[in-house]
């Protein structure tokens, strides 16, 4: 199915990165709008840089830019950061989020959402914001609702749920996906997950060259 309109709701920055910074490449250049919702700065985040170059005060402005950079990567053109705030998410009052969220679904009019699958993407962000996505949609009439694919990634999550149902083969937008990875300097320097000079190609295709999703199940 083609989508011209894709809304991603997330909530911090380098959620795309890893999970789905490729496949939003693919859409972007088959011609699809991409909205990327980014909840918080995670300006509650630990990492600073190794060595730091960031400290508790200037870590949202660091990751923001951050984020702009990694969506350049991308090819995301509507970054909207919704201003809540990090590792809170599941306190925020559910009438202000689920409003936000559902004004943006009325503005955008997505016929594919990317989030979080409730329950199996370990951080309480995650799960939180994934729940209000399910919340949200699951209250829109039938034929109204766009389709939901989720993240997910915890221990359970395979016994629970079974395989992914959506397979996303990105090889050729490897070069996108490290890039956004890259652009998260504050968090991903110290790994260098993606960055090793010494990582063979055919490494870095079986590692990233597919990206899994999980369409959400109304019934």
């Amino acid at each position: 199915m083609n989508h011209d309109k894709i809304l991603v709701i997330l909530p911090h920055p380098d959620d795309e990165a890893f999970g789905l910074s490729g496949t939003l490449a693919k859409y972007i250049e088959q011609g699809a709008q991409v909205t990327y919702a980014c909840l918080t700065l995670g300006e509650r985040g630990r990492n600073m840089g190794i060595p730091p170059f960031a400290n508790r005060v200037t870590l949202p402005a660091v990751r923001q830019k951050e984020l702009e950079a990694s969506c350049r990567a991308i090819g995301i053109q509507d970054l909207r950061m919704l201003g809540f705030h990090d590792k809170t998410i599941e306190f925020e009052d559910p009438k202000v989020l689920d409003q936000t969220l559902l004004d943006l679904i009325h503005e955008i009019q997505p016929t594919l959402i990317f989030t979080f699958y409730p329950g199996y993407s370990v951080h309480p962000d995650h799960d939180a914001t994934g729940a209000a996505v399910v919340r949200i949609v699951e209250r829109l009439a039938a034929s109204e609702r766009p389709i939901v694919q989720c993240l997910a990634f915890s221990k359970d999550t395979k016994k629970d749920l079974g395989n992914p149902d959506v397979s996303v083969d990105i090889k050729e937008f490897l070069q996108n996906k490290l890039q956004s990875i890259r652009a998260h300097r504050s968090q991903f320097q110290a790994a260098e997950l993606m960055g090793k000079e010494e990582m063979a190609e055919a490494e870095l295709l079986q590692r990233f060259g597919t990206e899994k999703f999980y369409t959400y199940s109304w019934s």
